[in-house]
């Protein structure tokens, strides 16, 4: 067997990269009978055989690279293999960078707090709710304080109602020995504009209704 011919199968392999999850086939590796190729410059170069893209790509001294392989025929494209990877890492990892990874805040009342303090305590969970984060919202009941655990619920509730816009109430208010707690995650930005809007027509609804009347 000749040297080449046991060469040339480990240098296939080698040659095909993965990246973002993605496998292509690049250069040798191409073996269909027929590709349609785009050049480095967007332009389509038409359908021919991967043996005359290769001769091409030689000649530009770029790579082929198959970037549709369902297509029929694949589409390939000329590029600069190398420096595709390079960009993309970058990107992979400039996006991992900015990655927030979503944290749970603790807000914690008693069932006695005056309104000056729930508006305080409002503030911070819409604030932590608009950082991304999750919400855990506590009330903590002290002696007879527990007989009377309808009240820590009520300012549960109506503290989520007042979050309703920004947030889901993704757990119930929940009594857990002397605690009552519940979660409110963030809502998605498209979630949040789409309930803007509505409370901005229930308003105008609501004008034009007085201004009838």
């Amino acid at each position: 067997m000749r040297a080449d011919a046991v060469w040339r199968p480990f240098f296939a392999f080698w040659r095909c990269f993965t990246i973002a999850s993605v496998t292509h086939e690049i250069n040798e590796e191409i073996i269909d009978k027929e590709i349609r190729v785009i050049g480095d410059d967007g332009e389509q170069l038409g359908i021919m055989s991967a043996e005359a893209a290769l001769k091409i790509a030689e000649e530009k001294e770029l790579d082929l690279v198959k970037i549709s392989p369902m297509a029929k025929p694949p589409v390939c494209k000329l590029m600069d293999y190398g420096k595709f990877r390079f960009e993309q890492a970058k990107r992979e990892k400039e996006a991992k960078k900015n990655q927030r990874v979503m944290e749970i805040k603790e807000i914690r009342m008693s069932p006695g707090i005056g309104e000056n303090d729930l508006n305080t305590k409002l503030k911070s969970a819409l604030k932590f709710l608009a950082d991304g984060d999750r919400v855990k919202v506590s009330i903590r009941f002290r002696g007879r304080e527990m007989a009377h655990t309808n009240i820590g619920e009520a300012i549960l509730r109506d503290f989520a109602s007042k979050c309703a816009e920004v947030a889901n109430l993704d757990k119930q208010p929940k009594l857990e020995g002397r605690n009552m707690s519940m979660f409110l995650s963030p809502k998605s930005a498209s979630a949040v504009r789409k309930a803007q809007k509505e409370a901005a027509k229930k308003q105008a609804e609501a004008a034009s209704s007085a201004e009838n009347n």
